[in-house]
Parts: C-alpha cells; structure tokens; sequence
C-alpha cells in the first residue's frame, strides 16, 4: 500500500486516528448496544496502545495493510443509519403536508373549458 503517509507527520496522525474510527464504526454496526460496543471499543483502543511504539515504516505498513484488510473483511453489509439520518428509516416519513394548494384546479378548469366539473 503505497498511499500510506510517512510516520509521524500530521497526515499519518491523521491517517491513524481515521482509521480508528472507521474500525469502531464498523464495529457499531456490528453491535447497536453501546454498552456491549464498548467493551470491544477497548479492545480495538489497546490493539492500537500496543502498537503506538513501533517506529519502523516498513512494520507500520505491514500494520495498517493487515488492519485495512481486516476492516474490509468485516465490513458490515448493512451498516447502521441512524432513524433520521438522510437515509435513514425515519427519513421523510410523515413530513408535514405542504401549505397552499397542491393544485390550481379553478384556474386549470376554466383553462380547459371544464367549468363547474
């Protein structure tokens, strides 16, 4: 993977914190109950601790390579949306009915020559 950041500049920081949080949205995806989620946010949080010294480039590739493919593994097939997110299952449903009239239908009839239809 030869898109990977040098170690220890603001893009590699970067790369690692996003690639902390995509892992536990996947997992949140996998597991809805926050307080069964957790415990498995812990794990992930000391995998990443335990690695946090390697300084080597070479092994922090191998690292990220091997916790990408990991994370496209276990990628959920249907992740969580929450309810109102734009698509999520509440999206739009019972939405106010517009103000105004939908259609004109004195003007259209008149037009039309359907007067008192």
């Amino acid at each position: 993977m030869s898109s990977l950041p040098s170690p220890f500049t603001a893009a590699h920081r970067s790369y690692v914190k996003n690639l902390y949080r995509r892992i536990l949205q996947n997992e949140l995806d996998w597991i809805v109950q926050r307080d069964l989620w957790r415990a498995r946010a812990l794990s992930i949080r000391a995998e990443f601790e335990r690695n946090r010294d390697i300084h080597d480039p070479r092994a922090l590739a191998q690292i990220f390579t091997k916790a990408e493919a990991d994370l496209a593994a276990r990628k959920h097939p249907d992740p969580y949306r929450p309810p109102e997110a734009p698509d999520g299952t509440k999206w739009e449903r019972n939405l106010p009915p517009p103000l105004g009239p939908i259609f004109e239908h004195e003007p259209y009839n008149e037009a039309h020559g359907r007067a008192g239809h």
